[in-house]
This record gives C-alpha cells, structure tokens and sequence, in this order.
C-alpha cells in the first residue's frame, strides 16, 4: 500500500479523479474533485469530493459536497464541473448523468462554501446542442466575461467529430447556445474538460484527448467573447499522469492550474485504500518565445529541488525515468534549468520554467 502524499490533494480513502470546482472563496483555496468513496477503480456513481486549504500546499478534506441523490443523476451520478463566484455565493456547474445515461449540465449553490443545494431547476442546460441524443455532452467550465456576463464551454462528440461549444449567460442560470469554437475528427470522440482562458496576449483553449492516453492539448489563439481562433498547438505537459487540468484566478489575480494524476498502467494494489490525486497547483503564464509555461506556484517552489534520482542529467542527454522506463528524453543543451516536486509516490519535473512538465507516479 502506498504511504500518503504530503503535499496534494488525496483522498483518505477511496477514488479521485478530475479536479472540479477549483477557486478562492472566503478566505481558503477549494478544490473539488471526482470521487467514490468506497472504490479504488473508477466506479459509478460519481460523488464530488472537496479539499480547502489556506497555502495550496497542505490541504484538509471536508464533507462531500454533492451526492448523486437526484434522478437527473441517477445513473452514473455527478460527473466534472467548475466554480464561479457571484455577489458572494458560490455556484457550481457539473453534468450529471441519468437515465439511459442522459448528460445534462447541472448547478448547486452555496453560502458558506461548506454546504450545497441543488438548483430546481436543474437541468439547466437539458441537452447536447449539436445532438439531443447525444452522450457526449459533459464538463461545464464557467468563466465571467468583461461586460458583466458569463461564457461556458462544454465538451461534446457525435459521430467521430469532437467539439468544445460555447454558451451565454448574463445570471449564470439561463444559457444561450452560440455555436462551436472549435471541433477535429482528429483528437478522439469527445475533447474532455476544456478550459479557455487568457495567456499574455494570446487565449489558451484546454481540453484532455481520450485518443491518446493522458494527453492534455493546449491550443493558443484569439477569443472575442464569442469565437475562437486557432494559432498555435502547444503541449507542455507530456505526462504520463496528467490530465483534465482547470484553471481558475485566485485572489492575488494569478492564473492556477491543477491536473490528476492517478496511476495508469500499473498493477491494481490489492491493499490500496486509496487512488489517485491532484497535481502541484501550477501559475500558468506565456514566456517571451510564446510558450505557455507551467509552473509550481510560489508557495510550493521551497519544495522544489535541482536535484532526483528520478532525473539524470548526463553531458548530452536529460533523461526523467520513474525507476523502470524513461518517460522524457531532451537533448542537455535545450535544457536550461530542472526543478524536481516529489512526494512520497509522485514526482513532477519541470523544465526551462515550466515549458515542460513530465508528471508521474513512482514505486517508493
């Protein structure tokens, strides 16, 4: 059984997977996050589980925040979503998965960030608007726009044609279709957990690639409230225990980032009370050469090392391996700097300030 982590976000026991919900609100970081409390394995039906903390680098698990208890939910329960804040509320945005395994988006509310009530009128968005039959229509993430409203994207498929759509609101309760931002028949079936979101000059559109195992596709280009722009394709994250990040803006006006990692490819512990757990909060921004950097907030870079035995930094080779295979290979003359996060059972590399990150699980 692997020891529990120091300085992540983990369950005391049972499943996590997608970071949810993740803002500042009254005083304390929160993070919500996929989980079954009861499972080690992804198992239906999904609960979310929420985690506070005041320095984003210890953190304290409090009650679950939502139950699958509603019969829009009644299938597979409350799947990935984000947080917004409003004149001192808290509102959160999940889909849920009923009846013949229906997704629908979904909003519960809070006071105090502790305690949670489902809207009645959810669903607030009842179906996927480019297929009413659709089951690919999943992962709200809500951001306010500069006039005073607020934009949703979603992550959709329908025949092998992946899209993130967008959505309009000005209270955050009645959403307004505006079409697709950006759609491929080339990143699998559905682009999973999108985020978009401002990177120096640019917008960085996020979304996790399920035809590719833990692959996390970051497209840099230009937003106007309404459409998307594709430019560049970026990857700075290259796993391969990374994926479905969210970003959100903290008080302090820095844009974090918090991805999951879970073991992929290992043998299931038989003895695991736990799986799964969420990356090193990570200040996104674009450097001078245009490359979008992530990169350990400030509150965890005295954790960070130069130095691992997970990373060798030979004459002409950088080589990061998790004791058996090699995960990243750079040539040392394009590696101008290494920092090392590492806790019990995870290790997180960081090169030439975050330009690339190689996250993975390790066998203490």
């Amino acid at each position: 059984m692997l020891p529990k982590l120091q300085y992540h976000v983990e369950p005391q026991k049972g499943w996590l997977n997608d970071p949810n919900g993740l803002c500042y609100f009254k005083g304390k970081y929160h993070a919500f996050f996929q989980h079954h409390p009861e499972a080690t394995q992804w198992t239906a039906p999904m609960h979310w589980a929420h985690a506070v903390s005041e320095d984003l680098i210890h953190w304290e698990e409090l009650p679950l925040a939502l139950v699958p208890d509603m019969p829009y939910e009644s299938t597979l329960g409350c799947f990935s979503g984000s947080a917004v804040e409003k004149d001192g509320k808290l509102y959160l945005f999940y889909t849920a998965v009923g009846e013949n395994l229906a997704q629908t988006q979904c909003l519960a509310t809070s006071e105090d960030g502790l305690h949670f009530v489902k809207h009645s009128g959810n669903p607030i968005i009842p179906q996927s608007p480019v297929d009413p039959q659709s089951l690919d229509f999943r992962d709200p993430k809500v951001f306010p726009w500069e006039d005073g409203t607020y934009r949703m994207v979603c992550g959709v498929g329908r025949d092998g044609l992946a899209a993130v759509v967008l959505y309009k609101s000005s209270d955050l309760l009645h959403w307004e279709y505006a079409g697709k931002l950006f759609e491929t028949r080339e990143m699998g079936p559905v682009l999973e957990c999108p985020d978009l979101f401002p990177a120096g000059d640019k917008w960085a559109l996020c979304f996790s690639r399920m035809d590719q195992p833990q692959c996390v596709q970051f497209v840099l280009g230009q937003f106007d409230g309404e459409h998307f722009t594709p430019e560049d394709f970026q990857r700075p994250a290259v796993g391969p225990n990374f994926y479905a990040p969210q970003s959100f803006v903290d008080h302090k006006g820095r844009r974090i980032l918090m991805g999951w990692m879970t073991p992929w490819g290992q043998p299931e512990d038989p003895e695991a009370v736990r799986c799964g757990c969420l990356t090193v909060p990570m200040e996104v921004s674009l450097n001078d050469a245009g490359n979008l950097c992530l990169y350990p907030v400030e509150e965890a870079q005295g954790y960070l090392t130069q130095e691992d035995p997970h990373v060798e930094q030979g004459q002409w080779i950088v080589k990061v391996t998790d004791g058996k295979h090699i995960l990243l290979e750079r040539p040392a003359k394009d590696v101008r700097d290494v920092k090392v996060f590492a806790d019990t059972h995870t290790c997180e590399v960081f090169l030439n300030g975050g330009e690339t990150v190689c996250s993975f699980y390790f066998e203490p």
